[in-house]
Order: structure tokens, then sequence, then C-alpha cells
């Protein structure tokens, strides 16, 4: 399987591979500068089409979930391939996390990088149009890994990118990351049903186990009893960044493991970022080092527009028109404290 692999002059790596566009692994350094992967994944690149969905994947064409597996657009309804009970998730059964990407390398003043290219030809998991996508993954000298996501399309459509790389700070050392402090400035989130399907409600964080403005450790308040943690096993939600009125790159979230002094901030243009601490992760062929799959030995930052963005006219438009280019810009900046 063909690998590419970007270093910069911290001797920082991020591995990636062709299929599913994913990452294989993330190398960071400690407070002490020990480099050690910080992603979950496999030590072979063929196991990733045996294993756990979507881990360090290109999501698309609809990051998270759309209800019923259809949308109407233009008066015209279309309907897609449901993958998770009733719903859509993630692109379908065979989402932009298991195609070929073709890859090419790239080097500027940014860093080390490389550009990822697909074409979603019409009607792909019901998908109205033609989607072509580029995706540009760069490493900086500085420790940022950023992602710049562009599409276009030659029919209306929706469209919703985001990356799922699984994270653990500690690099495996401490056994799950409930223990690591997360931030996120958001003063609402978007309830669920039983599906996991937003109700429309933008609901305060105020006084909930939602509420990250300030560090707060994952597991603090995951088996609170609250009526959103029950209906998915722990948090698997996405939360309204708080944006001012200016575009651009805001803070989406922090986390910070407290033994390895390690610090991920993330930065996006994004009106939203789901958090998902590995409520269901189990199963599949061991990863790496021969580390087992189980609930919270890994995090999900996914930024991203709002679940069901489609069905919802309230939210954020998703829709990408002939003439018109998706434009998104995430950034995952490491450092120690």
């Amino acid at each position: 399987m063909e690998v590419h692999t970007l270093t910069n002059a911290a001797e920082m790596e991020v591995r990636l591979m062709p299929r599913g566009g994913t990452i294989l692994s993330i190398t960071a350094p400690d407070r002490r500068g020990v480099l050690e992967d910080v992603t979950l994944g496999y030590d072979s690149p063929e196991a990733y089409a045996a294993g756990i969905p979507y881990v360090g994947g290109l999501i698309g064409r609809y990051a998270n979930r759309i209800a019923r597996g259809r949308f109407t657009l233009d008066g015209r309804e279309h309907r897609l391939a449901t993958n998770d009970g009733l719903n859509h998730l993630h692109g379908g059964r065979r989402g932009f996390d298991q195609v070929m990407w073709r890859v090419e390398p790239l080097r500027g003043a940014s860093g080390a990088g490389a550009v990822l290219r697909y074409t979603s030809p019409d009607g792909e998991e019901g998908y109205p149009g033609t989607l072509e996508v580029r995706v540009i993954v760069t490493l900086a000298d500085s420790n940022e890994v950023a992602f710049e996501y562009r599409a276009t399309t030659d029919r209306p459509t929706v469209v919703n990118l985001t990356q799922h790389s699984y994270f653990d700070l500690s690099a495996g050392r401490a056994g799950d990351i409930l223990g690591h402090e997360l931030t996120i400035p958001a003063s609402r989130f978007t309830p669920v049903d039983a599906s996991l399907i937003p109700t429309g409600e933008l609901r305060a964080v105020t006084g909930t186990p939602f509420d990250f403005r300030s560090p707060a450790r994952i597991g603090a308040r995951i088996g609170a009893p609250d009526d959103q943690l029950a209906a998915a096993g722990g948090y698997d939600h996405n939360f309204v960044l708080d944006r001012g009125p200016a575009g651009g790159l805001v803070l989406a979230a922090r986390l910070f493991e407290p033994g390895s002094g390690r610090v991920l901030e993330i930065l996006t243009t994004e009106p939203g970022i789901q958090l998902f601490p590995g409520n269901t992760l189990r199963g599949g062929p061991a990863g790496k080092r021969g580390r087992e799959f189980r609930p919270h030995c890994g995090l999900a930052l996914e930024t991203q527009h709002f679940p069901d963005s489609p069905n919802r006219p309230e939210f954020p438009s998703t829709v990408l028109r002939p003439g018109e280019e998706l434009a998104s810009r995430t950034v995952w900046r490491f450092s120690t404290a």
C-alpha cells in the first residue's frame, strides 16, 4: 500500500495513504521532547479495510447524519444510502473514507504537504451532481497540521467534509482519554433524538454536562444523569462554536493530556465541532502495538457543519451550487504545557 510521509524541522511526522485519504499516524513531542504517535489506527495500512470504520479517514460527501437518508433540494427529494439504522451516516455505505484518493506531494512556503483529489460521480450514494474534491494537507515547522478543503459541483448538491482521526495524546499510556482536559468555546449545542438526529433546538450548555467553556476532564461528567448523555451513551454531539461577526479561523477545541503535557488546539472556519470520545469503539483487528479497541480509547473532534442541515433550513446551509466553491480550513496545532 502506498504511504506518504510529511516531516518538518522539529522531526514531527504525518503519514497518510490514498485509501480514504487516511491519516495513519501523527508523531508529536511531549514536554520532554519525546516524539510518539498520538492517533489510533493499525500497524498495517492493509488492516484499515477490515478495521473499525472511519478511523483516520476523510469523511464525505456529508459528515455526520442525515435523517432517514433523504433531503429535498430545489423541490426534488433525494434518497441516500442508509447505513446507520434508518439514517445516513458519514457519506453512506462507501463514503470518502473508503475510496481511493489521488495523492500528489507538495512543498511550499507553508511546509511539506500533499494534495488529495477525488471525483465523486453523480448519484454516488444517492447524492446529486459530480463533485470534484481537493484536500490539501500540510505540516508546518510550527507543528501545525492544516487541512484545506475545496469542492465544486455541476449540479446543486449538499457537502460537509471533515477528518476523522481519533486522538490519544498520552500515546496509550493513560489507558483511555477520560483524563484528557477539554475546552470547547461553545455556548450552545444541538440536542438529538433517540437516533442521534438533531431536534432543531440550539440548547444552552450552561448548567449541563456539555459546558466545556472552561477546561474539564472528559470523564468528569460523562456518566452524569442527563437525557442527552443517555441518548448517545455519552457524548456524541455537535457544539455550536462561538463565532464573532468576522469569518476566518476560530478556536474550536483545546485538548490537554496532563501526563505527557501534550496540547492539541483545533482551529476552524466551520460553524461546529462534533465531540465523540469513542463510546462504541470495540472489536475488529487489534490496533497499533497490539492494543485492542475499547470504549474511550480515543477521541474524535470533527470540525463540521451541523448534522442533518439539509433538512434544517434554520441551520447554516451546506448547499453547493454550480459556479460556487466550497472552501473550508481546519488546523491542528500541537504544543506542550
